[in-house]
């Protein structure tokens, strides 16, 4: 309750931290390395709340949520838990059990969307974020991660509407607005991209997405260097020990 907390022993790498309190949640992008750490190891990081209009759809349960048996949820936990542990295809294991017990466990089929999803069948993620959103038209997760993989499979026309939605459900998401960045950025709509790109780095400038890096080759393509310099120059300052962070201040050097 004082608003402190901390997790131990974390591997470096980036992770996506989720905060909720009283049923508002925000999420921001946390990169735990070396050169960003203190003497003593220690990566902090100060977590802010936005506005409470962005949020006012969260923190509600649905009868369908409601109605998900004690035995299916117990099936995702454990599917958690299997997936903390990186153990991949026993978390699968119990998704589908879960499902099984409950077809309607939207959360489930989620998770098995987005498993798929970084395992690369994209297809097959595709399956399970279309079914969740079948069941529950208004989930987000599925919505957004439905937009995401349409990316991947390079149908930018098809993957419009959904990250436009994502957008106007979640306007305190920063993946939204740089799935849009990316999305305009591919049908050739590059200013339109920019103002979506600059969203998602104002909301998580840290974000996983590196809307800095795609907002650079924009202003290249635009002939605006100056303004592709100060991108390229935040995301060396973000991502110290990003191997292609090492590359760049190298090239930047050069520029001065």
């Amino acid at each position: 309750m004082g608003g402190k907390f901390k997790f131990g022993n974390l591997l470096p790498g980036i992770y996506s931290l989720g905060v909720s309190v009283r049923g508002v949640e925000t999420r921001q992008t946390v990169e735990v390395t070396r050169s960003l750490a203190d003497s003593k190891g220690r990566v902090m990081v100060r977590v802010v709340f936005g506005e409470p209009e962005a949020r006012s759809r969260r923190g509600t349960i649905s009868v369908r949520e409601l109605s998900i048996p004690e035995a299916a949820r117990s099936e995702y936990r454990r599917a958690l838990k299997e997936l903390s542990r990186r153990r991949t295809e026993a978390a699968i294991a119990r998704l589908e059990k879960a499902l099984e017990i409950a077809p309607n466990f939207v959360e489930a089929l989620n998770h098995l969307g987005t498993i798929y999803y970084h395992k690369r069948e994209f297809a097959r993620a595709e399956g399970y974020f279309r079914r969740a959103l079948e069941l529950d038209g208004n989930a987000y997760e599925p919505l957004v991660n439905l937009g995401g993989t349409l990316l991947e499979l390079d149908r930018y026309t098809e993957a419009l509407p959904f990250n436009l939605n994502a957008t106007m459900a979640r306007p305190d998401d920063a993946l939204a607005h740089a799935q849009m960045g990316m999305n305009l950025f591919a049908l050739g709509h590059h200013d339109n991209a920019i103002n979506y790109l600059k969203q998602a780095k104002k909301l998580d400038p840290s974000h996983f997405s590196n809307p800095q890096l795609l907002l650079a080759e924009i202003y290249l393509r635009k002939g605006d260097r100056p303004a592709a310099l100060a991108e390229l120059e935040e995301f060396v300052k973000l991502h110290p020990d990003n191997a292609l962070a090492r590359r760049m201040k190298e090239a930047l050097a050069l520029q001065k």
